[in-house]
């Protein structure tokens, strides 16, 4: 397969495909992840692409862009840097009917669902020209749908499923998760409900997450390529090693353990709690304490669940002020006041820890007071920050990235920061138990992380806990990238994607029936 590579080289065309799903968080994201692994391997020049995502977890470029955190990753798949040609559109809810819009990179307002219609025609044109250019630039670009293709609500107006691969004439492979149940109905569904020039790019289907043995579905794959005139082209087992970069808020249910926690080093456990904002964002941030053996990292939306808790962990959010209210209405603000252990807030979780939070940006609130536990000041500007600093924090070198439009207006003169920067200031704050940082993947700096669990560990008074010396959480990301790869070379039919990707979908495919409802909007 390396001849393949070999042979795109100076073609007129890239290849592309698109992977779509029968619901959020069927697989989409890791199924792209692992095909731009496998073709990356095979010395393919491939790149990634979502032109449309709507998620509150994000990753900043070099070129201080921003991006859904799964192309990110998917990008590191590629051996490629994040850019934003890779998510041209992305969504941020700051609320149950608005999203912040970020085009290629950069904030471009505020809609409303209704609103966002409107823009779908200038939007289009910048996911096309994108897509076209990453074509012309790529030997294969692997797309992702977004949400489910068979929205017909929404199809009168789509740039992320069936309306791009109209436009851009790409095959469609669609994924479901079958250990939710029903997943030959949802992928018979899914075709059933698309018109017939949709139909037509729909070239076969993914079976993800299965657990067993795979002859016991074969003869409902079987029946399903007799109904559909379409064939199941892989089914991916189930593997736990699979949960870092989650990419929907699906994968973090409340009070749900994050990872596969590991036996402890030393004698005692260490206990993380952290709370499950309404508007939560870059929730990733924590996962480099869930590979940590001995870490149990559980979320939590009631107080009663910090009791046991030797860390409690404020998460970054999408909408700052409303959470702080949210977490004064539950009792958990009163929870975390009271704590008597360690406390970390992130991002917006650091800017709910202050002494007053000046909104008239984000929520338009005006002055509200923080939880008032470090001596800071929090003011919203219209531009928001978007940076990849270096510093040293805890005696260590330390790497992170920054989103987020509040900024740090005043702070008490004798309070430390948590990050020494290179020109001698200091970001974040420190008083006794309380942390907060601005910085995202602050935890992901191997050498920090171990400061960091000895310090809490010493604070929570968990004597007994021993850090591992050797928990590399860039290796364990590089080593799931790896694993989808291995997937995907194991479990699907390869040379059907290869051909997809050269030949684009079979002619002559099966209409389904009702093929044909009518597109709404």
């Amino acid at each position: 397969m390396a001849a393949l590579g070999r042979r795109w080289r100076g073609a007129a065309v890239s290849g592309a495909v698109l992977v779509a799903g029968t619901t959020s968080d069927a697989g989409k994201s890791v199924l792209v992840a692992g095909l731009c692994r496998w073709l990356a391997r095979e010395g393919v020049r491939v790149a990634p692409f979502k032109a449309q995502n709507m998620s509150n977890n994000s990753a900043v470029t070099p070129d201080g862009g921003e991006i859904g955190r799964a192309q990110a990753l998917q990008a590191a798949a590629c051996g490629l840097e994040p850019s934003v040609r890779f998510n041209p559109v992305l969504l941020k809810p700051g609320g149950d009917r608005s999203s912040q819009v970020v085009v290629l990179g950069k904030v471009a307002g505020e809609v409303s669902a209704m609103s966002y219609r409107e823009r779908k025609a200038e939007l289009m044109t910048v996911v096309l020209d994108t897509l076209a250019g990453l074509r012309a630039d790529y030997e294969a670009v692997v797309c992702e749908g977004a949400g489910s293709p068979a929205e017909i609500n929404l199809r009168a107006t789509d740039i992320a499923n069936m309306g791009l691969a109209r436009a851009a004439g790409l095959p469609v492979l669609v994924v479901g998760d079958i250990d939710r149940g029903g997943v030959l109905a949802h992928l018979f569904g899914t075709l059933a409900l698309l018109d017939p020039a949709d139909q037509a790019l729909v070239a076969g289907f993914v079976v993800n997450k299965f657990r067993g043995d795979p002859a016991l579905v074969e003869p409902g794959l079987r029946q399903l390529r007799e109904l559909t005139g379409r064939p199941v082209h892989g089914v991916l087992p189930w593997r736990e090693e699979l949960w870092l970069d989650a990419e929907d808020s699906l994968s973090y249910a409340a009070d749900g353990v994050i990872g596969r926690p590991q036996a402890p080093v030393g004698r005692q456990w260490l206990r993380v709690a952290v709370v499950r904002l309404p508007r939560i964002s870059n929730a990733t941030d924590v996962e480099a304490l869930a590979c940590e053996p001995g870490v149990s990292v559980r979320f939590v939306t009631e107080p009663s669940r910090l009791a046991d808790a030797d860390l409690v962990v404020l998460p970054g959010s999408k909408a700052t002020v409303s959470d702080l209210a949210w977490l004064r209405r539950t009792g958990l603000a009163d929870a975390i006041a009271a704590h008597d252990g360690p406390v970390l807030g992130v991002c917006g979780g650091y800017q709910m820890l202050a002494r007053s939070i000046d909104d008239p940006v984000e929520s338009g609130a005006g002055a509200v007071p923080g939880l008032g536990l470090l001596d800071v000041d929090v003011v919203f500007e219209p531009e928001k920050a978007l940076h990849r600093p270096t510093g040293v924090a805890l005696g260590e070198p330390v790497t992170g990235y920054e989103i987020h439009p509040g900024r740090v207006a005043r702070r008490a003169d004798d309070l430390p920061g948590l990050v020494e920067l290179p020109d001698g200031e200091v970001e974040g704050a420190v008083r006794g138990r309380v942390m907060g940082t601005h910085w995202h993947g602050l935890l992901e700096n191997n050498a920090f992380r171990r400061a960091f669990l000895r310090h809490v560990a010493g604070l929570a008074g968990r004597d007994g806990f021993a850090v591992a010396p050797d928990t590399d959480f860039a290796a364990r990301r590089e080593a799931q990238l790896d694993l989808l790869g291995d997937l995907v070379v194991d479990h699907l039919d390869t040379g059907a994607v290869r051909a997809l990707l050269e030949r684009g979908a079979p002619g002559g495919l099966r209409v389904v029936p009702p093929a044909g409802a009518p597109a709404v909007g």
